[in-house]
Parts: C-alpha cells; sequence; structure tokens
C-alpha cells in the first residue's frame, strides 16, 4: 500500500496534487517501459508509458486488479519531423519528441484510499507544479471507459 510518496530529486518537499493528495515520486523517470502511445485530435503527442516494479511486473503478467503499490506515468510531447527524413525518403516520415507537453501524469494504485475512483489515485504536474482540483476532477470520468482493465488505458508492449 502507498502511503507515502517522496518527492523527485532537487525538489524540495514537492507539491501534492489536489483532491489525491498525490506528489511526484523519486526516480520516476527511470523507471522501466510499459508502452508507447500516439494520441492524436486536440492533444495530438507522442506518449511513453512508465511503471514502477509493482506496475511492470502486474503488466508483464497481465494481473487485474492491478495491485496496491502500482504506479503508473505518463510523460507526452509534441511531435516534430524530422527533416533528415524527408531527404532520405523523399517525403516526410520519421517523427520525434519536441517539446514536452502536459509534463508528467500519474495513476497510483490504493484500493482503500481511492475506492470512490475504481482504486485510483491520479495526478497531473505541469512544470512540476501540481494541476488544478478541475483537472483532477476530469481523470476517473474518462477512465472510467476501461473499467474492464482495471481503469488503465495502455496496454503492455511485448
Amino acid at each position: 500500500m502507498v502511503a507515502y510518496m517522496a518527492p523527485a530529486s532537487g525538489e524540495a518537499d514537492g507539491e501534492a496534487v489536489p483532491i489525491f493528495g498525490i506528489k511526484i515520486p523519486a526516480g520516476y523517470r527511470d523507471w522501466r517501459l510499459i508502452s508507447v502511445a500516439h494520441e492524436e485530435g486536440s492533444l495530438n503527442d507522442l506518449r511513453a508509458i512508465l511503471g514502477n516494479d509493482v506496475a511492470i511486473k502486474a503488466s508483464q503478467e497481465g494481473t487485474l486488479p492491478y495491485p496496491d503499490g502500482t504506479i503508473i506515468a505518463r510523460l507526452a510531447w509534441n511531435y516534430e519531423p524530422l527533416a533528415e527524413s524527408e531527404k532520405a525518403f523523399g517525403r516526410l516520415q520519421s517523427f520525434v519528441a519536441g517539446q514536452p507537453k502536459n509534463a508528467v501524469q500519474f495513476m497510483v494504485r490504493d484500493s482503500s484510499k481511492y475506492a470512490s475512483t475504481g482504486g485510483w489515485g491520479f495526478a497531473q504536474f505541469d512544470d512540476r507544479k501540481a494541476a488544478g482540483e478541475a483537472v483532477h476532477n476530469t481523470c476517473f470520468a474518462c477512465h472510467s471507459l476501461v473499467k474492464g482493465r482495471d481503469f488503465v488505458f495502455n496496454r503492455y508492449a511485448l
């Protein structure tokens, strides 16, 4: 069970998000990759989905519901065409990560603490500052669309 999440290095205690009280976990950028994604529409970004050791094990084994202690991170970037790909292929074909978008989001599994939101707490940090309550009020409604996958959109990339 997650009782306390240490702030990322270089952050003086860090700021917790409203509603869920989650802080940026220490070392999250060193977590292993669960999957990658391309989001279209108004978001139109590239995403890396990372997980702590509990998340990785559950993802690899297909464990549902995810066990308490699971933390999933979502990093997103604008994507930009790689100019060299046009020279190599005669058209823009390759794209690379550009500027970060919506900084970082987390899902934290604690079935008791977050029982009213399917056992998950949600967090978004923009420029290392917690996003407001209005942002966090929208998380569960969107994730409820994938209740059959324990409210997690991504799938483990084999």
